[in-house]
């Protein structure tokens, strides 16, 4: 089993599939990502050799920002939301759409963490 940026990727599955357990890499991503490093994006992730999946780590870790900082990074960005006291931050502490939906029917399950989740998460 590989492991890169602290993720076990599957060993059955195609390596552009197997990418996409790394949080902040997607199918656009992991294709932009094998093309790059010239690996076929069928190939099996058991079948990498070791020069590939030392290719792939380091042009992850170099070149992205994945999982845990990007989560941080996220946690940050909203943070900083709610400190400047925006619109987008009351409305992340009020657990509501931030973009303009519809309230009135729709985000059912936007309100019904409204109260429980956003207020302890940020502070």
């Amino acid at each position: 089993m590989i492991r890169i940026a602290g993720v076990d990727l599957p060993d059955t599955k195609s390596i552009e599939i197997a990418l996409t357990y790394i949080y902040g890499i997607g199918r656009t991503r992991s294709k932009e990502i094998l093309s790059s490093i010239d690996i076929n994006p069928e190939t099996k992730t058991k079948a990498l050799t070791d020069t590939e999946v030392s290719s792939l780590r380091e042009r992850i870790e170099k070149n992205y920002t994945t999982e845990s900082d990007l989560k941080r990074l996220v946690a940050l960005n909203i943070k900083r939301l709610i400190e400047i006291n925006c619109y987008r931050g009351r409305r992340h502490i009020q657990g509501l759409p931030l973009r303009g939906q519809r309230t009135r029917t729709n985000s059912q399950t936007r309100k019904k963490t409204a109260g429980k989740q956003s207020s302890r998460r940020f502070k």
